[in-house]
């Protein structure tokens, strides 16, 4: 589903530190049945099924068998949504943050995402939390979004896990604790989150909430580099240039470590 970054400057030194906007990701849900056709869902849907609702909802969102139409995949995923369908509120979350296939609305955005926080969704606990982060749909309510993310990141959530890294650096929410905010980092990090990565990597580059390591804080920038963030692997050129060469040599063991344990999992 789509995700939401959270709106927070976190300042740790001169290194580059990027400041995430709003952002949503493409749905991730399950896809359509490849074996039904349009009319064979659509016969399947007459009958109540939520299911074949739901993909027919993806077919005319993605302009599969049928011609593509926004309009038409909100009415589809609204109908499984009434029947209970967890994904087809994931995507009508979506529509109305964004204002696809219907005005947008982030207050209609809010409830979608409640009602799938409700049953469980930990990636609609973890939007909920940027909504009442940001103010959207919703008054900010700083404290209502760290409840958000502890629930979201409970199920194993990345970015939920990043953002409570965050809020402890910044005091926002709860109390400042830098040690904490390590902690969410790392948690995150071990995920493969890069943007957490890159600040674990400065946390350790500036000895905030952990015992200050170069080395550390090289092998977590590459690494986030390695997972697509840009400020990651600059920031790890610019540690580098104070490094020696046995430091940049041991760190880079380190990162090759990490990264055949990874594949082993």
């Amino acid at each position: 589903m789509w995700r939401l970054n959270l709106v927070v400057a976190l300042v740790l030194s001169a290194m580059s530190c990027d400041n995430p906007t709003a952002q949503q990701s493409v749905p991730a849900n399950r896809p359509a049945s490849p074996s039904n056709s349009p009319d064979e869902l659509r016969r399947q849907a007459d009958k109540g099924d939520a299911g074949a609702m739901y993909n027919l909802g993806v077919m005319y969102a993605n302009g599969r068998g049928v011609p593509k139409g926004e309009k038409q995949a909100v009415e589809w995923y609204r109908k499984a949504a009434d029947l209970g369908d967890a994904d087809a509120m994931s995507n009508l979350e979506v529509r109305y943050a964004k204002g696809r296939g219907v005005p947008k609305d982030e207050k209609q955005a809010v409830e979608w995402y409640r009602k799938a926080a409700d049953l469980g969704d930990a990636d609609a606990m973890s939007n909920l939390g940027v909504m009442y982060e940001n103010g959207s749909g919703v008054p900010k309510d700083e404290k209502q979004a760290v409840e958000w993310w502890r629930k979201a990141a409970e199920l194993g959530d990345a970015d939920a896990m990043s953002n409570l890294g965050v809020m402890y650096a910044n005091g926002s929410g709860v109390p400042k604790d830098e040690k904490q905010a390590v902690e969410w980092y790392r948690k995150a990090a071990e995920l493969g989150f890069a943007y957490a990565m890159s600040t674990l990597g400065r946390m350790y580059a500036n000895g905030r909430g952990v015992a200050k390591d170069d080395l550390l804080a090289y092998m977590w920038m590459n690494l986030s580099g390695a997972h697509g963030y840009v400020t990651g692997r600059k920031n790890g050129d610019l540690l580098k240039k104070g490094m020696s060469g046995t430091q940049i040599e041991e760190a880079q063991r380190l990162y090759r470590e990490w990264m055949d344990k990874r594949l082993k999992k």
